[in-house]
């Protein structure tokens, strides 16, 4: 794909995002003109590239669509129902031809407009009884007997002359304030003579000198498009550069250690300088370089709101999705990563989770279901929740059926908490039969998978008959964790500070609770863990506990506490450790083994089963 080909692909590919939330919400407000109005001018810039690029298909339904709105705002046709479906179809088809640019298909190889999307969309302009061309028809015939008339420089002025050629005046005058240029006489009955056409022509010249029309000059570009790799190079660098910024001041610091005299006082002093600023500036850099990679999440947001909606007409369902804190930032590669676990997550809950009306209405519930979409920020961590209101879970009936289907055995899955778990195990479906909607088993493994991919975590709490939420938490930023770093048999490993509540003193002996040791915490009876032993290390002498704020609290008994650092992240490619996400190098150079916060969150309890 050229260069100019692609520029036009990303921009278009927003403006049809764009245009799917104008067009749901002018389905709710069908008298929004500033909506109708932006919808008719993203599909009128789409077909202007689009044109330019000979992308002919994209081009008709673009022009069929913007022939719609403009009949749409001006009132010749009514916003009903089956006009905002022929725009969505269209809408759809167009995301759909520039998805397949973007994925490297030939502009020649593209699909043409469906006959089926070529009649709604004919449809629906016509529905007024009377087609516009057959409206102005009048007026064209009138014409010619008119009187001639002064016009305005801003009225509409054809763009095209005889020759079918582009009038580039009338394009110049269309958009030109009011006022700033002489107004032209249109005589019906002879040309305009010689000396006015050059009058006219010295008007424009001048006034394009003239300041009072600055303001229809391009805007300043305020940002430029980079690619993704070439900024995933630069964050590992500035990583790296802050790595190396740490390690020297701490050689610099044990070098202060000793003695200069003479000349090498003055050049410590320098140096100690120098490596100070290096480091406050290789930070700088870190942090610019991560700003690039935040995006709000209402980008993937925003793409939801028609699934739901077909998705609910597809099962007979009536369904409000809303969304709030879509202005939240999380770094663009967890905003990319997150849509199908999302995906999978509203279509189980319009599936499994909300009710037909019929039902809700047995159940003294508002006919319409409403799913709630969420986002907000949590000290490190951002909160993403997907809730219903739906029928919810049945704990009882989780644990019959994954132990029907040998998932488990009889003993495991004891709390409601980790009955609500076992929908994320492979093969798990409460479905008999499978549909195109859900059934097969895929699903929330899928959503699990994506989300521990990422360092995140993800629960469910549900209260039957009252609804079903998922919460997922995740890093807002991928590459540097805030971690705690302890030590145990001699290896340093760093806890996520999201998982960290405090730090506790150990007795030499413990309360035990049906075998397992328990210290008391603020007046809780908490379980003590060892790291060591569920990480296979060898048995040692653990007097810190770290108390891991998780849906069942408990204690982590380390041997010592190094201090707190914010690491950048190595995630493990070759091999996969249950209980490790990735590896990072402390300031002092050591290898340092990072913990998972999923695996955390779950209480250890993988590796656990994996070592008895």
């Amino acid at each position: 794909m050229d260069d100019m080909l692609k520029e036009f692909v990303v921009e278009a590919l927003d403006l049809a995002t764009n245009v799917e939330e104008h067009l749901l919400s002018l389905e709710r407000n069908p008298g929004d003109m500033n909506t109708l109005n932006a919808v008719f001018r993203s599909f009128h810039t789409i077909k202007g590239g689009a044109g330019f690029m000979n992308l002919t298909a994209m081009v008709s339904a673009c022009h069929l669509t913007e022939n719609l709105f403009d009949a749409l705002r001006t009132g010749q046709v009514a916003v009903t129902p089956e006009a905002i479906e022929a725009a969505l179809e269209a809408s759809g088809f167009v995301a759909d031809q520039l998805t397949a640019l973007n994925n490297g298909v030939a502009p020649d190889q593209l699909s043409t407009m469906p006959k089926s999307l070529e009649a709604m969309l004919t449809d629906a302009i016509e529905s007024k009884g009377v087609s516009k061309k057959s409206a102005s028809a009048p007026t064209a015939a009138a014409a010619p007997k008119a009187a001639p008339a002064t016009v305005p420089a801003a009225a509409p002025i054809a763009t095209q002359n005889q020759d079918g050629n582009i009038d580039w005046e009338a394009y110049y005058r269309a958009v030109t304030p009011p006022g700033t240029l002489p107004e032209v006489v249109l005589e019906t009955y002879e040309a305009p003579q010689p000396a006015n056409i050059r009058e006219e022509n010295e008007a424009v010249k001048s006034s394009l000198s003239n300041a009072d029309i600055k303001q229809n000059a391009p805007a300043k570009e305020e940002s430029i498009r980079i690619d993704a790799v070439k900024l995933n190079v630069l964050l590992e660098v500035a990583g790296e550069s802050v790595q190396a910024a740490n390690q020297a001041a701490v050689l610099l610091e044990k070098l202060g250690q000793f003695k200069f005299d003479g000349q090498a006082a003055p050049l410590m002093s320098a140096l100690t300088e120098t490596l100070t600023r290096a480091s406050r500036y290789s930070t700088e850099l870190q942090r610019a370089t991560l700003a690039t990679r935040m995006q709000p999440v209402g980008r993937l947001f925003q793409k939801f709101p028609r699934l739901v909606r077909e998705l609910a007409r597809d099962l007979g369902k009536d369904v409000d999705l809303n969304i709030t804190g879509a202005e939240t930032e999380v770094d663009r590669v967890v905003v990319d990563s997150l849509y199908d676990p999302l995906v999978h997550m509203l279509r189980n809950a319009l599936d499994h989770g909300i009710e037909t009306s019929q039902e809700r209405l047995i159940t003294n519930k508002s006919p319409r279901a409403t799913i709630s979409l969420k986002a907000w920020q949590e000290a490190s961590s951002v909160m993403i929740e997907v809730s219903d209101d739906g029928k919810g879970m049945d704990a009882q009936r989780l644990r019959d059926k994954a132990i029907s289907k040998g998932l488990i055995n009889s003993h495991d899955a004891r709390t409601d908490d980790e009955a609500f778990q076992l929908v994320f195990l492979p093969g798990f479906s409460t479905k008999e039969v499978a549909s195109s909607v859900s059934g097969r088993g895929v699903g929330m493994d899928v959503v699990k998978t994506a989300v521990e991919r990422h360092r995140g975590a993800i629960r469910i709490a549900s209260e039957l008959g009252k609804g079903t939420t998922f919460l997922i938490r995740l890093p807002i930023e991928l590459s540097i964790v805030p971690t705690m770093v302890v030590r145990t048999d001699g290896a340093s490993l760093a806890l996520p500070m999201a998982t960290v509540q405090r730090v506790v003193e150990l007795p030499e002996t413990f309360e035990s609770v049906g075998g397992q040791p328990v210290l008391r915490d603020l007046g809780r009876p908490l379980p003590v863990k060892s790291l060591g032993k569920i990480l296979g290390y060898s048995p040692s002498s653990e007097r810190v506990g770290i108390v891991i704020a998780a849906p069942n609290p408990y204690i982590l008994s380390v041997d010592s506490v190094d201090g707190t650092a914010d690491l950048v992240i190595k995630p493990l490619t070759c091999i996969s450790t249950p209980g490790i996400t990735g590896t990072a190098r402390s300031a002092e150079g050591e290898l340092v083994l990072v913990i998972s916060l999923s695996f955390l969150i779950d209480g250890c309890k993988v590796r656990e089963l994996m070592t008895s």
